[in-house]
């Protein structure tokens, strides 16, 4: 028979485990609906990795500002402050954008602590912005992109931002 205080270690280390639980690669697919191209998801340790094929044609039209905002889209959304909720053992979220059967074109980790509930909003409003208006106003997509610079560590494929 165990000690009392054994006892009441075990259940606590138990809760710790599961206050630390990660997502499955499938939960963090289900949280994203991406209706540009192709989503994949993957857990590497405490990090959710999702890889999104970026249409080439967007690349085409927006070029070096649509080749940089491409992870920050998905990275500054409700689905990901949300992943970040329901999952206390996550410690970051990494979006990485490719072509079809192409290169990697960008991407772009956010840290679990990097934003505080007002920084979150504010994030939400930047690509909430660029997502709706940015078409028509560019200035709106710079402004996304100069908030995950400094929000994220990023790399960019410099064959699809370098400016030509």
């Amino acid at each position: 028979m165990l000690p009392a205080a054994a006892v009441i270690l075990l259940a606590g280390a138990c809760a710790e485990e599961a206050e630390l639980a990660v997502p499955s690669a499938e939960a963090v697919a289900s949280y994203y609906d991406y209706e540009s191209g192709r989503l994949e998801a993957r857990i590497s340790g405490n990090v959710a990795e999702i890889t999104v094929t970026q249409p080439a044609s967007q690349l085409r039209r927006g070029g070096t500002m649509w080749a940089k905002m491409g992870p920050y889209v998905l990275l500054f959304t409700e689905e990901t402050w949300k992943l970040f909720q329901d999952y206390p053992g996550l410690a970051a979220v990494r979006v990485v954008t490719r072509v079809a059967r192409g290169p990697e074109v960008a991407r772009a980790m956010l840290a679990r602590d990097e934003l505080s509930g007002v920084l979150w909003r504010r994030s939400l409003n930047i690509a909430g912005k660029a997502r709706k208006y940015g078409s028509d106003r560019m200035t709106l997509i710079e402004d996304l992109i100069e908030w995950g610079e400094d929000h994220t560590t990023f790399e960019y494929n410099p064959r699809y931002t370098a400016r030509r």
